[in-house]
């Protein structure tokens, strides 16, 4: 009843804050974009907030973008995503924010410019100066200040900007009609004073007589003005603005400017529109407002009735304060009255409940009654049930040792043929005349041999412990610190070709690590320790083996830590990691008895193991065994005396299964006209076997896993990928879909290989983008001619190329490669005429190295990136030739060559006439 009364109490406390929430929710929300960040935009958002205030429901955000296009059109997208009732926009550059503004007006977001206009007519409405209409009065003025004769230097703002480009237009028009007065020098000062001032430092060193300067804004105005009295020449020069803002009338109060223009704001216009638009009102599309002359007649008056308005918008400022604090108090008032209702309510829900439960008591009592019945039939069941799981138990038991006695059979069977192999391999080895390439393969299978009859042998010692064969242990006196130190020395090797940092160390003397033991079976417990601890040891790891003698029981024990800083393990797997036949994942393959190995010999010995690990930060195995063993001494081993198998067989099973080699790649010409051939597997000697077949006719380099591959793949771009399914790491599967949407690797063909043959998997490869597959194990002659075909079909493409800069809609291209060559076009169209223009310079606006873009370009279009880039200039010279009446030099810099000599070589060589000749036939036909 408690809960429930806690229930309703959290129900109706919810509805009270949704209903005082939805009270300050906004019916509309605007948002304006601000180009730049200065104090004529300040005014104008200082009187959008305020128009705003008049408007109940009415929320405005502004956001400013520095002067930055990108910023300005980052802000616009998310806005738009925003899906924003109004979007008020003062756009930077024209060109540059046009199409996200046409994106917001076609996603039916209104859209009202202000200040500046785009190159479109997708908008809603415009509300500011007309900016050629001040151009035009200042032209006047000029004109009339200077009595129709002067030199006058122009500071425009942002080239890009239609306030720049209006008034320039304007001032030129009117200056028409004063042919006495010549502009001298124009230049850019994107609107800024401290730039105009070093615009301004240039102008005067180049021009000795000024008579007047015209900036397009009042700052730069003011930025030109200081520049000229530090060279003490603003006496001879008469300085005009536009603006009309507090410093720019000041500065004409002062004398500074000699006049200035006011360029109206219009923050209140902008919010009576927007609204007009929201409620479906009749507006106006284009807003213009009006500007007027301010000289040092009027600019008192002015500054008088700036302070004014200014005293204004602080008194309404202190009103709209006010008013946020009566609204508070009204809220807190409500919020009191809802909390007085809910109270009485509760008493209501109180009472009821406390009538209630007194029949709900009865109730239970009685259900209780049946559910006790109830439980002792499912008490019966679950007993029967219990029965069941102990008969499927000795099933699942007697399931396990037929498996195992299977794998018993099949090891011994396995085990006559190997020896057969194993010895012939050895005696061909010891053949004088045998070439390198032969030599290589039979290594290869001397190996693997050695692997299985390891493995065998790790069955049938399984087998035997299962049968209760092992109890007998074999003792022999001997060292453990040095023996140890002598079992673990091939894993040096190990370690140093996988750059992981190893050692063994031990506490105290070594004379105090002698025991009684079986020494065959703590060489193999220290084996298997260690090969799991590498196979799960990433590169750059590290694992330590430490030993100690501790006392336990009242009886001397060495202590063997093995620990690591791999993987790690979850609670789930620690509980199983020592049960026969378990693996923690498809990727780290092995027969799964290595550890269940470790623990049978442990138990020999009387001793225990205990496992540690951390998902992610490692594992470490710790074996306490008794320093003597009871029984009789078979032999005592002397140091360097100890088992050697780890040299032949052991380390050789670690590396097939868990060691990432490392990998030496060669140097890849990006030039080289030898096709590439990238190998992706963790196994060493399938790496070696691939790579002897392949490097007759292509360069092969290596990679062990699969985000190795991925980084080898985007260094050096080869023609084709062979990567294995079953890796460590990253699997083929997901290097696959890596390399396919990559850029730099989207166009690469990928042969898949794997020992697998079932359809799931070739299925999940060809979804990832594979585009071949091969079985292991493989013939070497199939898997030479499915890469030849992978290679000559990427070149067949190239037949389908109509252009030397643009891949044809016939040619099968991913959309990731379609992208690239039309991006590589427009850049090479925007970018010819600039003759510095490199490959490099390409690739960095691409994203690309320089080997990396060579070859890919390569690859898709048959053409280097310097080819399509002089052909693209060939062509667009030989235009230029047909449809203008410019120069051959001046056609020569224009299209990006450094010289004409050069060109017109390059001309002839393509198009099979000299530039001069073409113009005297096109004059001819003429």
């Amino acid at each position: 009843m408690k809960h429930l009364v806690c229930g309703w109490i959290g129900v109706i406390c919810l509805l009270l804050l949704s209903v005082a929430c939805s009270r300050k929710e906004a019916d509309y929300t605007i948002a304006v974009s601000q180009c730049s960040e200065d104090d004529w935009r300040a005014q104008m958002n200082k009187e959008i907030l305020r128009e705003a205030l008049f408007y109940p429901g009415v929320n405005v955000e502004v956001y400013q973008a520095h002067d930055d296009n990108t910023h300005q059109i980052k802000d616009i997208e998310s806005l738009i995503e925003r899906k924003v009732d109004l979007l008020i926009v003062a756009p930077n550059e024209a060109e540059a924010i046009t199409p996200v503004i046409e994106k917001a007006y076609d996603a039916g977001i209104p859209v009202i410019l202000v200040d500046r206009k785009i190159n479109s007519k997708k908008y809603t409405a415009y509300v500011g100066a007309d900016n050629y209409e001040i151009g035009r009065k200042a032209g006047e003025y000029i004109a009339d200040r200077l009595g129709g004769k002067g030199r006058i230097i122009e500071i425009t703002g942002l080239r890009g900007s239609t306030p720049a480009v209006e008034r320039h237009r304007g001032m030129m028009e009117a200056l028409k009609a004063a042919p006495g007065v010549q502009v001298v020098a124009s230049a850019e000062a994107g609107w800024f004073r401290q730039k105009a001032g070093e615009v301004m430092d240039t102008l005067l060193d180049a021009h000795p007589q000024v008579n007047l300067v015209f900036a397009q804004n009042d700052r730069m105005a003011i930025g030109a003005y200081e520049k000229a009295r530090q060279k003490n020449r603003a006496g001879q020069i008469a300085f005009v603005g536009v603006d009309a803002v507090a410093g720019g009338v000041e500065s004409v109060a002062e004398g500074k400017l000699d006049a200035t223009f006011i360029y109206p704001t219009g923050g209140d216009k902008v919010i009576q529109v927007a609204m007009a638009i929201l409620r479906g009102e009749p507006y106006q599309r284009e807003n213009i407002l009006s500007t007027a002359l301010v000289n040092r007649a009027n600019a008192r008056v002015m500054q008088m009735q700036m302070k004014h308005i200014l005293t204004l918008d602080q008194k309404i400022e202190l009103l709209n304060h006010q008013l946020d604090d009566y609204f508070l108090r009204y809220s807190a008032q409500t919020m009191f009255l809802y909390a007085c209702v809910v109270i009485l309510i509760l008493a209501g829900f109180l009472f009821f409940f406390l009538v209630r439960a007194f029949w709900v008591k009865n109730r239970m009592n009685t259900e209780l009654s049946t559910q006790k019945q109830q439980l002792e039939q499912q008490r019966d069941q679950l007993q029967e049930q219990r029965d069941q799981l102990i008969a499927l138990s000795r099933q699942l038991e007697e399931a396990t040792h037929a498996k195992l006695a299977f794998f018993t059979s099949v090891s011994h069977d396995f085990r006559t043929p190997l020896t057969l192999i194993a010895d012939p391999i050895n005696q061909l080895l010891e053949e004088k005349h045998l070439g390198e390439r032969e030599r290589n393969m039979l290594e290869i299978v001397r190996k693997n041999v050695a692997v299985l009859l390891r493995l065998i042998t790790q069955i049938l010692d399984f087998q035997k412990y299962e049968h209760g064969k092992l109890a007998l242990l074999r003792l022999s006196e001997f060292n453990a610190l040095e023996c140890i130190k002598d079992w673990t020395e091939a894993f040096h090797t190990l370690a140093f070709r996988k750059h992981i940092q190893f050692e063994v160390k031990a506490e105290g003397d070594v004379a105090q690590y002698v025991m009684v033991a079986d020494a065959e079976k703590i060489e193999r417990i220290t084996y298997n320790l260690l090969s799991n601890a590498f196979k799960f040891t990433p590169e750059k790891g590290e694992i330590k083996v430490v030993l100690s003698r501790i006392e336990k029981d009242g009886q001397p024990c060495l202590c063997m830590e093995v620990s690591d800083t791999g993987i790690g393990m979850s609670e789930e797997h620690i509980h199983h990691v020592f049960e026969r036949f378990y693996q923690i994942d498809a990727q780290h393959t092995g027969s799964g008895l290595g550890l269940a190995l470790v623990e049978a010999f442990v138990q020999l010995h009387k001793g225990t193991v205990r496992v540690e690990s951390e998902k992610g930060k490692g594992t470490c195995f710790r074996v306490v065994l008794p320093m003597k063993q009871e029984g009789e001494v078979k032999e005592v081993i002397e140091k360097n005396e100890s088992l050697k198998n780890l040299q032949e067989g052991a380390v050789l099973d670690a590396g097939q299964e868990t060691l990432h080699q490392w990998v030496e790649n060669v140097e890849v010409d990006g030039t080289a006209d030898k096709e590439v051939v990238l190998v992706i597997d963790d196994n060493q000697d399938v790496r070696d076997y691939v790579k002897m077949l392949l490097q007759d006719k292509y360069t092969v380099i290596e990679a062990v896993n699969g985000q190795e591959g991925i980084r080898q793949a985007m260094k050096y771009v080869p023609d084709v990928v062979v990567c294995d399914v079953m890796m460590p790491v990253m699997d083929g599967i997901e290097c696959c879909k890596r390399l396919k949407s990559e850029l730099q690797t989207s166009h690469i063909p990928v042969l898949m290989l794997t020992a697998y043959a079932m359809d799931e998997q070739r299925i999940q490869g060809y979804d990832s983008g594979a585009d071949s597959y091969l079985t292991k194990p493989f013939n070497a002659k199939l898997l030479l001619a499915r890469i030849r075909n992978l290679i000559d079909n990427r070149k067949r493409l190239k037949s389908f190329t109509e252009d030397a800069t643009v891949v044809s809609g016939k040619q099968s291209l991913g959309e990731v490669d379609k992208g690239f060559v039309e991006k590589l076009k427009a850049l090479i169209e925007e970018k010819m005429s600039n003759s510095d223009l490199s490959v490099e310079d390409l690739g960095a606006e691409l994203g690309l190295g320089r080997v990396q873009l060579y070859r890919k370009t390569k690859s898709l279009t048959g053409y280097a990136p310097n080819e399509l880039l002089r052909i693209a200039r060939l062509k667009k010279a030989a235009s230029l030739l047909a449809s203008s009446e410019k120069t051959v030099a001046e056609i020569t810099y224009e299209v990006g060559f450094s010289s004409p000599s050069y060109f017109t070589r390059c001309y002839k060589d393509y198009f099979g006439e000299s530039p001069s000749e073409f113009l005297k036939r096109r004059d001819g036909k003429n």
